[in-house]
């Protein structure tokens, strides 16, 4: 038996859950299966940004001239920042995540 024991002050998200009890309750089969397939569908977002990724880097590494101008190279920058940026917050939080579900 496992427990999920977020804290949603932790994820500062508990405004969005006031009212909601703090009594422990059983999740149902069907909410595990929805959830089960939330999370598959993230990892297969995941595994197509690994594609994609691995596209543009070998073209950046490849052999081809490419052009740009100095905007075009510093918002390829910003994005590829912001995708950093948002792949690190991920990781946090599924690190939380996986912290907060105990084994009972």
């Amino acid at each position: 038996m496992y427990e999920i024991i977020a804290n949603p002050e932790e994820y500062r998200i508990d405004h969005l859950i006031n009212g909601t009890g703090n009594a422990n309750i059983e999740i149902s089969k069907e909410e595990k299966d929805k959830w089960a397939g939330e999370i598959v569908n993230f990892s297969e977002k995941l595994t197509e940004f690994a594609k994609k990724s691995k596209a543009l880097a070998n073209l950046l590494a490849g052999s081809e001239v490419i052009s740009t101008t100095p905007a075009s190279l510093k918002t390829l920058k910003i994005q590829l920042f912001m995708i950093n940026d948002a792949l690190s917050s991920a990781i946090e939080i599924a690190d939380k995540l996986e912290s907060d579900i105990i084994k009972k």
